[in-house]
């Protein structure tokens, strides 16, 4: 059991990380302008060596960037009580901690998938015309890369859950 929560404890820091990174960043998108390179986040684009805030609250930035704060919070919850899984202690017995980290990291992958999944049928349909020379860049990588982590933190504890629930059944009452 503790082997599988330290496992998703490690995808979770993991995962966790690079949701920040992802979401704090501005290289979600590279394109040519004008001759120059620029490249576009959540928050800024740059455009050259000049970088400006994306003040235009157009509705796909915003559930982006609010799938993306949401999927960090669930992973912040979940390492939480990831953590709070290894000490054993009897006041909420009816409520299993490593079944509640994985439920926590489920979310988390759930928000992010829906995240880059905006983002990218956003991206692919409007902006992709609008700019001849694109590609997604590092920052849009490392979403999905959180995505991975974040999922496989959440099998790790449905396993320790099963574990711990398979020896709980086990035990003479």
């Amino acid at each position: 059991m503790y082997s599988f929560m330290g496992g998703g404890l490690f995808c979770a820091w993991v995962g966790t990380i690079l949701l920040v990174v992802a979401t704090a960043t501005d290289h979600w998108m590279q394109y040519r302008l004008s001759g120059s390179f620029a490249h576009q986040g959540l928050w800024r684009y740059c455009l050259g060596n000049k970088c400006y805030l994306q003040t235009d609250s157009i509705a796909y930035w915003n559930a982006t960037r609010a799938f993306m704060i949401l999927s960090a919070l669930c992973a912040i919850s979940g390492i939480i009580m990831g953590i709070m899984a290894f000490a054993h202690q009897p006041t909420f017995s009816r409520i299993s901690r490593p079944f509640s980290a994985g439920i926590m990291f489920f979310s988390s992958t759930l928000f992010v998938v829906l995240a880059l999944a905006i983002y990218t049928g956003v991206t692919v349909s409007f902006l992709g015309r609008r700019f001849g020379d694109w590609r997604f860049s590092w920052s849009y990588i490392l979403g999905w890369v959180a995505v991975l982590m974040t999922f496989f933190a959440g099998i790790f504890y449905m396993c320790a859950y099963r574990v711990q629930e398979c020896r709980r059944l086990s035990t003479p009452r």
